[in-house]
């Protein structure tokens, strides 16, 4: 033969449709489409009927505005379990569901609709006007949650989103207010006084999980409580002896009469509702006396001889703050927890507008310390958590004492005084004070009680703190702590049993429910359980009311004592009519008569217009999604959400479900982070680091999103980029193209198989490490450790595979004989790494993995449809791996002894090399001649030497023993294979290739002339 041949059509080179270049913006939503007409979701139910059900339950969205990257992550994560276990043998069927009631919607109407247009706010207390704003907020939240379907969609999630669950569906709605009157009936829903934190922007109380802590500067005060003489007040009862007489030792300083006990506080406008004084029996005071003379020159409020009680800690600092000179003052003795004690004080506030004439009780409380302040703490009831505990624990005591323990009610709705705040109030002059106003913006309270403080004489120092304070999570805006008529559901009180197998008398009580149920939930991570469990440990009761108009009223009647008609049949009316019409029905013309009917009096009988928490909404989803819908099941496996949501959906279905059931909803809790920029910043317009998903999507695809949310340590706070979205690009394009590798070559798959037994020690490596990965992979599923998944898989296919079994199979793929079981079984090898690969990267990257398992089987409908392709037990060969272990250790130098030729341009192709490697151990020099090190190595020939290795020879410094001197090969370049080999010519038929190039060449003919 004289004429030079075209080998390359002699090659079994790589042949695929499967693009190098995803264009996943494009290609994503052809395949939505697909999906969407060959009904996979509706297959995928049909084909998993009998099956286990494995439940994720749906935490649900608010139904206002577009997606933001949050979502985004919470979505996947849910959509890659879901997967994950149906690819696993489960009916993992997932319901999407929508938060549709609420403040957030219908501040929303109010600002769009009213606000923005001059529009006033439609009178509520009108059955037509409030029914109208209803079906506004309806209508609004109708729309978003379309407009969210679709981008939830477009992120590669699959679910029923034909069917979800909204929380104000007319069914949901009925089940909701079942839910409720099933605490009204079991007695553990009350109304009852006590301090919330109130909005006064948005007029509503708030729950904790409806509040966010920000820097805010506050106002802070030291004001003096004068001590009433001891034989005058109530203390006399106990014959004086509590602070009239000096203590031994102590200098003769006469009793505590007429010495000011010293407060601190960061609320000035709270010291008109003060009715108390905490101290602690743990906390050391002293009695100090002023010394410094006053200067009229640098005026103070701390006047010579003025006897003050203080902690002794914080002493120093107090009159610091007075303006009190150092050495201007003195401790007089040591007051102890005996002298305050049933001590009485005037309130600073006496005396004006003829009110404020009761005393002020000295009450012991355990929140008080010594770590800031005077070591004393205003106790104002209506304001203060602390404050009312101490106060309703002390209640007996105070009437004992012929003090009276009603709570008042000093600020509105509005944030005004109100009548019970006497000078501040609406007959004050220049009307009412306000704390804040309706923007949010502190207003004149403050300024007049420190003025009123001043003028009495009372205020010792006055300065600003800036401190972590609440605000309203929806406007940002500050609350406060006010006492209002709220709904509240007992967390003490013994259910004996309801919904519930009966505990032990007082110990069904709801908290005792909720704690055992945490302590049989999974919590992923664990701490977790921890925080969740603090915080059921120490909640007050659970206040359900708002002061709202969208959302399921708390259809109940009560009577002027508060107390609830507990009637099944008035019941069943109400949640009939919610289940036809909707909770719309209670606001109807008439409704009142409807529910009640003939048997009770219309009179006595008043129905309660507040709306329920929409918490309370969402913590009965599995009451009208889980335990409604066959296709679903109670309790669900699991419930994903953000780590906010231990005080939120986590919280209200714990307690919800064990307050009428005995248990709580979900048999574990996984919780992820909250998503920051690249430098651990929070994500905010105003710094214009925000990435949207939808801007992601639009410029990389939405699998490239997917594969930053599995690849990322969700549990804790997330980062997201321009950088670190880069990095995901290049993981898929080195993942995406090792996938189209193996598509390309198995297009030469005729789908023989070689037993085990007889195939070469190779190929047995890499299905012994399949079956490895096998094992960390459905751990890793089983853990929800997605990162630990995507990076086991992309290392595995880009080292182990792209880097070393392809690359030396690529020479026997591409150049071995159609008969050689070499060949045939590495092409069986790459058949099964393939539909593994794939199969377990389906849940993760649907899209990609979807356009690769049809590239390969054309006649299939979905990689979805699929199940994961199980490892032969046979495979694994702990020994075969530790032999291959010690001969990559030895290819190590080899190849970095090629690299090194190569950058300096002494060779260019590794075929080019002859390398001769000196091994000192004769164990491991045998083990090398056992195999073909040449092929391993990738180069023309290769020497393993006993010989001592020469100086200069290439080493690394891990792996001692081994040196390597670099040669080229001898001999000519094969025209087929390129390796380089004095055999070339040897061939009559086929001068130009080696002897196994020259039989791969005739059995090809003969072959092609069979055909």
């Amino acid at each position: 033969m004289t004429e030079a041949q075209d080998y390359s059509k002699t090659l079994y080179l790589p042949e695929t449709e499967f693009p190098m270049r995803a264009g996943l913006p494009q290609a994503e939503p052809q395949w939505l489409q697909r999906w969407e007409d060959m009904d996979l979701y509706g297959t995928l139910r049909r084909e998993s009927a009998g099956r286990p059900k494995y439940v994720l339950h749906d935490g649900p969205p608010y139904a206002n505005g577009h997606l933001h990257i949050g979502h985004a992550l919470n979505k996947v994560l849910k959509d890659a379990i879901t997967r994950s276990f149906q690819m696993r043998g489960y009916d993992s069927n997932y319901v999407p569901g929508w938060d549709c009631h609420g403040l957030p919607i219908e501040w929303k109407i109010e600002e769009e609709n009213y606000r923005a247009k001059g529009k006033p706010k439609p009178d509520l207390l009108d059955s037509t006007a409030m029914l109208a704003f209803r079906r506004e907020c309806r209508a609004y939240a109708e729309h978003w949650v379309g407009v969210q379907s679709g981008e939830f969609r477009r992120l590669g999630v699959e679910g029923d989103f034909k069917n979800p669950y909204l929380t104000m569906n007319y069914e949901a709605e009925s089940v909701i207010a079942g839910e409720l009157l099933k605490f009204a009936m079991s007695g553990q829903l009350y109304r009852g006084s006590k301090p919330i934190m109130w909005s006064v922007v948005e007029k509503t109380a708030l729950a904790e999980a409806e509040v966010e802590y920000h820097d805010h500067e506050s106002d802070t005060i030291w004001v003096k409580f004068p001590v009433r003489p001891a034989a005058t007040g109530y203390a006399a009862a106990f014959g004086g002896a509590l602070s009239s007489f000096p203590k031994a030792g102590a200098p003769d300083v006469g009793p505590l009469d007429g010495a000011r006990i010293v407060i601190w506080t960061t609320t000035p406008w709270t010291i008109p509702g003060n009715r108390a004084v905490a101290y602690s029996d743990r906390v050391a005071y002293g009695l100090y006396e002023v010394t410094a003379p006053d200067d009229a020159e640098n005026p103070r409020w701390a006047r010579h001889g003025e006897r003050l009680v203080l902690a002794d800690a914080l002493a120093a600092d107090a009159f610091a703050k007075a303006r009190v000179p150092e050495g201007g003052f003195r401790k007089l003795r040591d007051v102890s927890p005996a002298d305050l004690a049933g001590l009485l004080c005037d309130h600073p506030l006496k005396g004006l507008a003829g009110g404020y004439e009761f005393a002020v009780p000295l009450l012991s409380g355990d929140h008080v310390t010594d770590d800031a302040g005077t070591g004393f703490v205003h106790t104002a009831p209506s304001h203060g958590r602390e404050d009312f505990d101490v106060w309703i624990a002390s209640r007996r005591d105070l009437e004992a004492r012929g003090i009276d323990p009603t709570i008042p009610f000093p600020v509105d709705d509005e944030g005004f005084y109100t009548k019970d705040a006497p000078g501040f109030g609406p007959d004050a002059e220049g009307g009412a004070a306000r704390v804040i106003d309706d923007k949010g913006k502190k207003g004149d309270a403050n300024k007049r009680v420190m003025d009123a403080l001043v003028a009495a004489g009372h205020l010792l120092a006055r300065g600003r703190l800036k401190h972590s304070y609440p605000h309203s999570w929806r406007s940002k805006k500050p609350v406060i702590f006010r006492n209002t008529p709220q709904w509240f559901v007992h967390m003490d009180k013994d259910l004996n049993g309801y919904g519930s197998d009966a505990s032990a008398p007082g110990q069904d009580t709801l908290r005792e429910r909720a704690l055992k149920a945490i302590s049989k939930t999974r919590f992923v991570p664990a701490a977790g359980q921890n925080r969740l469990h603090a915080m059921i440990a120490d909640r007050p009761d659970w206040v359900l009311s708002r002061q709202r108009a969208w959302g399921v009223p708390i259809c109940v009647f009560v009577d002027e004592n508060g107390e609830v008609l507990k009637d099944e049949a008035v019941n069943a009316r109400i949640l009939e009519a919610f289940a036809a019409e909707g909770a719309d029905a209670w606001f109807a013309a008439g409704a009142k008569e409807r529910f009640l009917g003939n048997a009770h009096d219309g009179q006595k009988w008043s129905m309660v217009r507040d709306i329920l928490d929409v918490w309370f909404d969402s913590g009965s989803t599995h009451a009208f999604c889980l335990e409604k819908r066959s296709d679903l099941k109670w309790p669900a496996d699991l419930y994903l959400e953000g780590s906010d949501q231990h005080r939120g959906w986590f919280h209200s279905s714990l307690l919800e479900a064990c307050g009428t059931r005995g248990r709580a909803p979900y048999d574990a809790v996984l919780t992820h982070g909250f998503v920051m920029d690249e430098e651990g910043r929070k994500m905010s317009k105003s710094l214009g680091n925000v990435v949207t998903p939808q801007e992601v999507i639009q410029q990389s695809g939405a699998d490239i999103l997917r594969l930053w949310v599995v690849s990322s340590d969700y549990s804790e706070d997330l980062r997201l980029g321009k950088t670190i979205l880069q990095t995901n690009i290049d993981s898929y394009r080195k993942l995406r193209n090792t996938i189209r590798w193996m598509l390309g070559t198995l297009a030469h798959d005729d789908g023989t198989d070689v037993a085990l037994r007889e195939m070469p020690e190779l190929e047995r490596l890499m299905l012994h490490r399949l079956s490895e990965i096998e094992e960390v992979v459905l751990k890793a599923y089983d853990a929800f450790d997605f990162k630990r998944i995507t990076r086991t898989l992309l290392d595995f296919m880009v080292v182990e595979l792209s880097a070393f079994y392809f690359d030396i199979r690529k020479d026997a793929l591409y150049c071995d004989a159609p008969s050689s079981v070499r060949r045939k079984a590495a092409l069986q090898v790459v058949r099964i790494l393939f539909d593994r690969l794939v199969t377990w990267l389906a849940p993760l990257l649907p899209f990609t993995m979807e356009e690769a398992w049809l590239s390969r089987h054309t006649d299939a409908r979905s990689v979805h449809l699929e199940q994961f392709r199980a490892c032969d037990a046979q495979w694994r060969d702990a020994a075969l791996a530790e032999r291959w272990a010690k001969i990559r250790r030895a290819r190590r130098v080899v190849t970095g002894a090629l690299e090194e030729e190569r950058r300096a341009k002494r060779i260019g192709s590794s075929l080019e090399a002859a390398p001769v490697v000196h091994v000192e151990d004769e164990a491991l020099r045998q083990l090398l001649a056992s195999v073909d090190f040449a092929e391993i190595c990738i180069t023309s020939d290769l020497t393993v030497s006993a010989d001592a290795a020469p100086d200069g020879a290439f080493r690394l410094a891990d792996t001692a023993g081994i040196a390597v001197v670099p040669a080229k090969a001898d001999g000519r370049k094969c025209q087929r294979s390129w390796k380089i080999s004095p055999l070339v010519g040897t061939d009559a038929d086929y001068p130009d290739v080696t002897p196994r190039d020259a039989e791969a060449l005739r059995e090809l003919g003969v072959a092609r002339a069979a055909a």
